[in-house]
């Protein structure tokens, strides 16, 4: 398809796209990584870096799928609300998409409850001088509440300014927290002690270390609204940099200053200041935007399924806000918002990924196109030699490239299994335990 046919004239240039990575991606991250590290080890830092290029190069990747998907499928080449079914719909049929729209769901709405127990968590300590009675659970209600008009908003390019606003609060309290973290060295000496790795807390950081880079889902959906969606490598790769560079200083020093005295939440194990406060401010305001956003192409496939039409109408009004509280929900009955992390991240953030992506572009670039539909060579295709001329079409893969994606596959597959099984341990255990907030409120405070 040609460029001045099939790309709008308007829509998210590379520099917007990765501000809506980043906005997506980053905030739980800067607050779970920290103990994260200190569960893994000095390890856990290098998988940090290898997280971030892998998830990066697996989002290139899906966004190159997609390209295929509507090279080969002129009625996806308009707008469409759910590309990452699609495309496993093209490479595994009904199965495929089953597959993705269950792991995209069940990801999307684990990430909203994170992002609303962390802002409640926040807001909470924030006033807790003036709320010392008062329990969190009861700040997740009122967030909720906040967040129904806001999360009726159309698509990405509508609510861009969220995205910046997220991006930037998120910048500017990762400098902070930095800032924070250096001047408690002297607090805490030169001794640092730190946790002993066993099998179950080290796979449970990894799953909250892939979760902190795990923003594929929403990956196509970004992609759709670009003006140039053959960018999308960049708009990536650029992202995953601006995240890379917010979550390893920060990581890193805590590792090394607080050691064992870490906890779940960073903002919890500074030391109160005025910074910590602007902190805590900057990021509660980068969940409540990245709310909006995580949640959004999570309403358009459920809208979808259901009929809700693409203008907007009160149908949207009164589905989106419904499923807020069914996010709500959840958020009261398990108010641990790093077993929810590590439990998605272990699982079906895994899967999209590191394992989907790498799965569905092997098979889409084997695969013959259906000889009924023309195909029409795109941005993807880099030379005439990427493009072998056999019976059909089919894109030839480096073998390089080839045991690249093998290999993230496989290191994929058998980490993200003990993961999900170690967050399950975790979550199931006596010692654990959380009574949910409508059984008794005062509990989880």
């Amino acid at each position: 398809m040609s460029s001045e046919t099939n790309q709008p004239t308007h829509g998210l240039t590379i520099w917007s796209t990765s501000v809506f990575i980043v906005g997506e991606i980053a905030g739980s991250g800067v607050l779970a990584l920290p103990k994260a590290i200190d569960n893994s080890g000095w390890i856990g830092l290098v998988l940090i870096v290898v997280c971030a290029f892998a998830s990066a190069y697996t989002g290139a990747i899906l966004g190159r799928a997609w390209l295929i998907v509507q090279s080969r499928n002129p009625q996806y080449q308009s707008h469409v609300v759910d590309p990452y079914p699609i495309i496993g719909e093209q490479a595994f049929g009904k199965f495929g998409r089953y597959l993705v729209s269950f792991s995209i769901n069940f990801t999307l709405f684990g990430v909203s409850v994170v992002f609303l127990i962390l802002a409640a968590e926040n807001l909470q300590d924030l006033i807790s001088h003036a709320t010392k009675d008062v329990s969190f659970c009861y700040f997740i209600i009122i967030l909720a509440v906040a967040l129904m008009p806001v999360v009726c908003l159309g698509t990405p390019k509508d609510f861009w300014p969220i995205a910046v606003g997220a991006t930037l609060a998120t910048g500017l309290a990762c400098i902070l927290l930095l800032a924070r973290i250096i001047q408690d060295k002297d607090k805490h000496g030169d001794t640092v002690v730190h946790s002993e790795q066993e099998f179950t807390s080290f796979f449970t950081a990894f799953g909250t270390i892939v979760f902190a880079f795990g923003g594929h889902p929403a990956f196509p959906t970004f992609q759709a609204d670009m003006k140039n969606k053959a960018d999308f490598k960049w708009a990536v790769l650029l992202g995953y940099m601006i995240v890379l560079a917010m979550y390893l200083p920060t990581s890193t020093s805590a590792y090394f200053i607080y050691g064992d005295t870490v906890k779940d939440n960073i903002l919890l194990t500074t030391t109160d200041s005025p910074i910590t406060y602007i902190v805590q401010t900057l990021i509660t305001i980068h969940l409540l935007f990245g709310f909006v956003i995580v949640i959004n192409p999570f309403c358009q496939e459920v809208e979808s399924k259901f009929g809700v039409p693409k203008e907007f109408t009160w149908k949207r009004c009164v589905a989106r806000p419904l499923m807020v509280l069914c996010a709500l929900f959840v958020a009261e009955t398990i108010p641990r918002f790093g077993a929810i992390l590590a439990l998605v991240g272990g699982s079906t953030t895994t899967l999209l990924a590191y394992i989907c992506p790498s799965v569905f572009y092997l098979k889409l670039c084997r695969k013959p196109r259906d000889d009924t539909a023309p195909f029409v060579r795109d941005e993807f295709i880099d030379n005439e030699a990427s493009l072998q001329k056999l019976d059909t079409d089919f894109i030839e893969v480096p073998l390089w490239e080839k045991i690249l994606n093998y290999e993230i596959i496989f290191i994929g597959l058998i980490a993200g299994i003990a993961s999900t099984a170690s967050a399950i341990k975790d979550i199931a255990s006596p010692s654990s335990f959380r009574v949910p907030c409508y059984v008794d409120p005062s509990k989880p405070a």
